[in-house]
């Protein structure tokens, strides 16, 4: 490699070849006998030869992270929007779209939403605070509880339902805001909960692009670490609270609630769908390695039945072998 330009930035490279002088009949080499190209052993001299610059590789989880911030750059511009409206909770999956989004556009052109219930813990609600000092986001609190109490004085729902109408309050919120002040908004679902369904039609899956939709969880948490990290090696405050990468995945919408109770712990969850989704083995070969076949099944059949929710999934980014939208569709 002589030359070579820095990762998912514009550059001008100029580079300067020591080359041994041309054997080329220009002439001879046009099949019409016209001379399109004229070679000059004579140096230009127009500047002085300068070595060629050879920028520093990314490494596999920096070159996802600068790939998914690139492309959210590029979609919102080239639509014609100046800002973009995130829910924020506190996860990890918020946590990072809005951190991906503030260095795509700057803190001052996202708009983070947080709209806690009675569920929300105070933890949470911290830590999306402190991400938006951190980021210098446009930060607004909007309880739900007030809109939850009053709609279930009309219709009375229980359970999931409960839990989703939760979820499709905040999204009415997020698409409002939009829509008076002229917002994209960002939906915060990763690949894993995107295969299996794991996120409330019209609720969380609300938006109009999808940053993480081609991201699974454990490189959620990967991306997480290498935004810190690159953050203190250049001096900076690290922007994303660590209680938001440690703590127990969770969507609040119920007393206790933890992501695994409905979902196998995210490792198990990943290696299975990449080795279905990414590689193309069958569940037969996915059990004969080591995993259990009950899960195998449960996860193939959730992926399956939940393609009704990825066909009106907002639309993403491809950084993976295969992902949703680009021919892999049940």
């Amino acid at each position: 490699v002589l030359a070579r330009g820095p990762q998912f930035d514009e550059d001008l490279l100029v580079v300067d070849l020591d080359l041994a002088p041309s054997t080329v009949n220009v002439a001879d080499s046009s099949s019409d006998g016209v001379v399109h190209v004229t070679i000059s052993d004579t140096p230009t001299p127009a500047y002085a030869a300068a070595p060629a610059t050879l920028a520093a590789r990314l490494d596999p989880i920096g070159e996802v992270y600068r790939a998914v911030q690139l492309g959210l750059h590029d979609y919102v511009r080239k639509n014609g929007f100046r800002s973009v409206l995130v829910g924020v909770s506190g996860g990890i999956d918020s946590t990072l779209v809005a951190t991906i989004a503030a260095d795509a556009l700057g803190g001052e052109n996202v708009v983070a939403i947080s709209n806690p219930s009675k569920y929300s813990s105070q933890g949470s609600r911290d830590d999306a605070a402190d991400l938006a000092e951190n980021l210098g986001l446009d930060y607004r609190v909007i309880p739900i509880e007030p809109m939850v109490s009053a709609f279930l004085d009309s219709v009375n729902l229980t359970g999931i339902a409960e839990e989703n109408l939760q979820a499709r309050v905040r999204a009415v919120i997020w698409m409002g805001l939009g829509n008076q002040e002229g917002h994209l908004v960002l939906t915060n679902g990763n690949k894993s909960e995107v295969s299996v369904g794991y996120s409330t039609l019209y609720g969380d899956s609300v938006g109009g692009y999808a940053p993480l939709k081609d991201v699974d969880k454990s490189r959620v948490w990967a991306l997480a670490r290498w935004r810190n990290n690159a953050a203190l090696d250049a001096g900076k405050l690290p922007p994303i609270p660590e209680s938001s990468i440690t703590k127990p995945p969770s969507a609040e919408l119920a007393p206790g609630q933890l992501d695994s109770d409905r979902l196998p712990p995210y490792d198990v969850l990943d290696r299975i769908l990449k080795r279905y989704l990414d590689e193309g083995w069958s569940p037969d070969r996915i059990i004969q390695v080591g995993d259990d076949a009950a899960a195998v099944h449960r996860i193939v059949r959730l992926v399956e039945i939940n393609e009704f929710k990825r066909r009106q999934a907002a639309p993403n980014l491809r950084v993976s072998q295969k992902a949703f939208g680009t021919g892999r569709r049940f």
